[in-house]
């Protein structure tokens, strides 16, 4: 009898058990969502996502809390995202040095920037911005060319930590210009700003969202912009472009969820944070910050990875960029 019954009551069990996972996905979200920044709270991509989660949240009708995880210049945290439930409460707020330049700067990293993750989408491009100390005595990008070749070994920048945009940004610009310039990494963007401001450290790149309200206040002064066309938000800068021909350099931030994600689960927060972009206050609050807004969805962000691991492994060989 038992044998009888026992693909019956396997039908039954299969058929109950793909009930509860199609109304458990029509439901989503049903409780608070966990973001997970494998950075430092006020770098470029925890001031861009704050206030776009915020109100995804309310689009959605669940709490979206942030979890800032900087150790490991982001590989801690990214590793967590990985390991993660896919089911939706636990994404990824990354920048493209997590996803492209990390993964071809360390001999051992514990994920995979194709594999283990399911793109959401591309949040905004961030505009990176050459500043210094008031005190540096040149003006421009050339300027500290030139000063650091008269006293080579001489001219130190900060950056957010080995791999940190921060940090692969200038060594793209001493690659490009020769200028032997000497790498002090931080544990995070925050605190390299605040000893370039201290004198401690005279420049760093860095972007422009984090050290505008310094440069306004006159505690750093802008070298250059370091997108190809002026900032409207600093349009008496010049461009690095300007003075040092050629170079251009800017990241991006994102949005990514563990590998095994339903495709309706994404397309629920992709909706959602397309959704929350289109809101005047929001764009017009993250555009006076310095950042461009680009919410286009997972195919985009997929083709942005992919290209980015290229040319940022080609970048990094020619370069001869290692961590410190």
């Amino acid at each position: 009898m038992m044998k009888l019954l026992s693909p019956f009551l396997i039908t039954s069990l299969l058929c109950i058990c793909s009930t509860s996972i199609a109304n458990a996905q029509g439901s989503y979200p049903n409780r608070t969502i966990q973001t997970i920044m494998p950075l430092q709270a006020g770098s470029g991509v925890d001031l861009l996502f704050r206030p776009i989660a915020q109100k995804m949240g309310e689009n959605l009708g669940q709490a979206i809390t942030i979890e800032n995880i900087p150790g490991g210049a982001g590989l801690i945290g990214t590793t967590k995202v990985a390991q993660s439930p896919a089911e939706g409460y636990v994404l990824g707020a990354f920048n493209d040095s997590i996803l492209t330049m990390l993964p071809n700067l360390y001999k051992k990293v514990d994920y995979d920037p194709v594999q283990s993750f399911v793109p959401i989408s591309e949040l905004a491009a961030i505009t990176f911005v050459l500043v210094a100390n008031p005190s540096f005595p040149g003006n421009t990008a050339a300027d500290l060319v030139r000063i650091a070749k008269e006293k080579p070994g001489k001219i130190d920048y900060a950056s957010g930590g080995n791999g940190s945009p921060q940090h692969i940004g200038m060594e793209i610009f001493r690659q490009y210009t020769g200028a032997p310039i000497v790498h002090i990494p931080y544990r995070g963007a925050a605190a390299a700003v605040t000893d370039v401001m201290a004198g401690q450290v005279p420049v760093m790149i860095s972007a422009l969202s984090v050290v505008l309200p310094h440069i306004r206040a006159g505690k750093l002064k802008v070298l250059g912009i370091a997108s190809k066309t002026r900032s409207p938000l600093l349009p008496n800068a010049p461009t690095i472009d300007e003075s040092v021909k050629g170079y251009e350099f800017s990241t991006w931030g994102a949005l990514l969820a563990p590998k095994g994600t339903q495709p309706a689960v994404i397309d629920k927060l992709n909706e959602s944070l397309a959704t929350a972009l289109k809101d005047p206050k929001l764009r017009e609050q993250l555009i006076s910050q310095g950042f461009e807004l680009a919410p286009l969805g997972p195919d985009h962000l997929k083709t942005m990875i992919a290209q980015g691991l290229v040319k940022m492994k080609k970048m990094i060989k020619d370069g001869g960029i290692q961590p410190d």
